[in-house]
């Protein structure tokens, strides 16, 4: 455990735990820059093949250490990632994750929680959790991506019936929107998002990468310059090893054994 985020890897999956349960998982200064770096090690291992965020404790996150953060607003700045380190809001495009994450969330899950969510790709909510973009209540507004990423993913309106007055929200609306994919009884979201996370991590890696890319290209640069990309891509996912393997493996109808070569 390094800065409150606990990891632990288990059958190509590598878990990240959010861990400051006293203060409800706040996220400070040092949480942001563990996380960071426990993202770095998802990106850099090729026997990692997913990663899934959750929290300890019965709040993902009351958001922000605000009086930690406030300096760095008001200079302009964020704090430098560490070496290595991955932008946990996706926002630095040099630090992007390009590894396929799962969350899993409960209890409290409030601003700089759903901006997460946000950056994630598949999002698993226990029954019982509350959201809430709570920074127009503070006369602040939102920099980690939710002015830009709700809106794409829940519609003009809902982001704005959310954004604009700081109201809370249950996981049923978060479902609604598409904030989430999934709600689960309460207890069982981190087991969901692993049994999510294994399957993908069971895939050919080059096959999820492609994919994955393929998917946030099209979104941030628009579908016509995405179209020209996909045949020279499946030529070259048809001449890796694990494209051989696939087509074995669907002759003799059985799961892929997939190595990533």
């Amino acid at each position: 455990m390094n800065g409150n985020v606990s990891t632990e890897r288990r059958d190509g999956v590598l878990m990240i735990g959010l861990d400051r349960v006293a203060k409800r998982n706040a996220v400070d200064v040092d949480m942001y820059l563990a996380l960071s770096a426990a993202l770095g090690e998802l990106q850099r291992d090729p026997e990692l093949r997913c990663g899934v965020l959750f929290a300890h404790g019965d709040h993902f996150t009351g958001g922000i250490d605000l009086p930690q953060w406030t300096p760095h607003f008001a200079d302009n700045r964020r704090p430098p990632l560490p070496e290595g380190g991955i932008d946990p809001l996706g926002l630095d495009a040099d630090r992007i994750l390009t590894k396929p994450l799962v969350m899993a969330v409960q209890g409290h899950c409030l601003t700089i929680g759903i901006e997460l969510l946000l950056a994630a790709d598949i999002r698993i909510a226990a029954a019982g959790t509350r959201f809430a973009q709570i920074e127009i209540l503070r006369g602040i507004y939102p920099i980690g991506g939710a002015t830009i990423r709700f809106v794409q993913e829940a519609g003009w309106g809902n982001a704005m019936r959310w954004l604009l007055t700081g109201d809370p929200f249950d996981a049923a609306e978060a479902q609604r929107i598409g904030l989430v994919q999934e709600i689960v009884p309460d207890g069982t979201q981190l087991d969901r998002a692993m049994a999510i996370a294994t399957t993908i991590a069971r895939q050919a890696p080059q096959g999820v990468a492609a994919t994955l890319s393929s998917a946030r290209k099209a979104r941030a640069e628009g579908e016509l310059a995405e179209i020209p990309r996909l045949m020279p891509e499946m030529q070259r996912l048809l001449r890796t090893e694990d494209a051989s393997e696939g087509m074995r493996a669907f002759i003799e109808r059985r799961p892929g054994r997939f190595t990533g070569r």
